[in-house]
């Protein structure tokens, strides 16, 4: 019986160092299982215990296989005879608790899909973000449920599950499936799992001790950069459950001129092509 925590990677080296950082000094897991997409340089990564679990994923058409490695990583971790995953964000900074409190939570309730708040931090300062005063940064997202420290909320809105930080036990995993693997970039897959894992008949926790802080990177909203595979991905998640996703990035780029919707569906506009393929 033992706790793995999964990430996912493809660059970002400096916040996977951090993040392995914050896991040593909150009580590090017993597995560390890295997904390395498209970037065979992690394999030569030694920060010490926990040593992280390498998984190489390859990438599609240049594009990031999220779901594929997901699925991939807790796969390994299964092996490794993990009965807990904890999934991180690799832009994510684990609190102090997040480690035991997602363990716990997870073996009182095993038909549980647990999220944690997660705080979006400001540039880090020259000595980086201070492991022992991340508390003093807490300031969790205001879309999502942020029950206190010690407390936790269930029966939770499944379209408000986001794969940044979240956890389930080994069995609850098997129900799902995992994450279906036909999404392929940016967008939708976890919103898929979550739908997923509800059919499957998980409820939806969140829980106040499992506190992640997100590192600072430049972001845009709505994410232009990611407009072929949302309209992509949303298309497929239309086909499989009867309804749009991501309705508030696709009417803001309805406003841009992006796309328009004809017949219930969205589609790229003149423009929206152009920005598809800049």
């Amino acid at each position: 019986m033992s706790v793995a925590v999964v990430t996912l990677v493809h660059g970002r080296r400096a916040h996977l160092r951090a993040q392995h950082a914050s896991l040593v000094h909150g009580g590090p897991p017993d597995h560390y299982v890295v997904a390395a997409m498209g970037d065979p340089t992690v394999r030569s990564w030694r920060p010490g215990p926990p040593q992280p679990v390498v998984v190489d994923v390859e990438l599609e058409g240049g594009m990031l296989p999220l779901a594929a490695a997901r699925n991939a990583a807790a796969s390994r971790a299964l092996d490794l005879g993990a009965d807990v995953l904890v999934f991180l964000d690799v832009d994510c900074l684990a609190g102090p608790s997040l480690v035991g409190a997602y363990a716990h939570a997870v073996r009182r309730a095993p038909d549980v899909l647990w999220s944690g708040p997660v705080t979006y931090l400001p540039p880090p300062g020259p000595d980086g973000y201070p492991l022992d005063g991340l508390d003093a940064l807490d300031d969790p997202h205001p879309a999502r449920p942020a029950p206190a420290p010690g407390e936790q909320q269930l029966g939770g809105d499944p379209d408000l599950f986001w794969s940044l930080s979240f956890a389930l036990h080994a069995d609850a995993w098997r129900r799902t499936g995992g994450f279906f693997e036909g999404y392929v970039g940016y967008g939708a897959e976890d919103t898929d799992f979550a739908a997923t894992a509800a059919s499957a008949g998980l409820a939806l926790g969140w829980l106040g001790g499992a506190r992640a802080y997100h590192q600072h990177h430049p972001t845009s909203s709505p994410p232009v950069e990611h407009l072929a595979d949302i309209l992509l991905n949303g298309a497929l998640f239309r086909r499989r459950w009867g309804r749009w996703p991501m309705e508030g990035w696709l009417e803001a780029f309805e406003r841009m001129g992006l796309v328009e919707r004809e017949d219930g569906e969205w589609r790229l506009t003149p423009s929206g092509r152009t920005a598809a393929h800049a």
